[in-house]
């Protein structure tokens, strides 16, 4: 993980599964390497599909790392917006919340 400490859970996960966490840890490196996709671009792509799926501490942290490798605040809230007429404007807009969350606005 970078830059912020990672959630508790998630801590407590490391701990009690270390053999698992590092299987997933590297599982997320692999797939990033598989294909031609930067890494903003892919934490982008990790974004919309947890705000998809409603996942707040996937989205606070994909926005997270979108922003530390580049992205503009505007480009992470874009990432989500354009889900609007695919997975509808209530999750959208919790998901809007959660990514200002990260960046620091109400």
């Amino acid at each position: 993980m970078s830059g912020k400490k990672p959630p508790k859970w998630y801590t407590t996960l490391e701990k009690r599964h270390p053999n698992f966490m590092d299987a997933v840890q590297q599982l997320g490196q692999v797939v990033k390497q598989e294909g031609p996709l930067d890494e903003k671009t892919a934490h982008l792509v990790q974004l919309a599909a947890a705000a998809t799926l409603r996942s707040e501490g996937a989205v606070h942290s994909h926005a997270r790392r979108a922003l530390e490798a580049g992205a503009k605040p505007e480009e992470v809230y874009h990432a989500v917006i354009v889900l609007t007429s695919t997975v509808g404007f209530p999750t959208v807009s919790a998901a809007l919340k959660w990514v200002a969350d990260v960046v620091g606005e109400e």
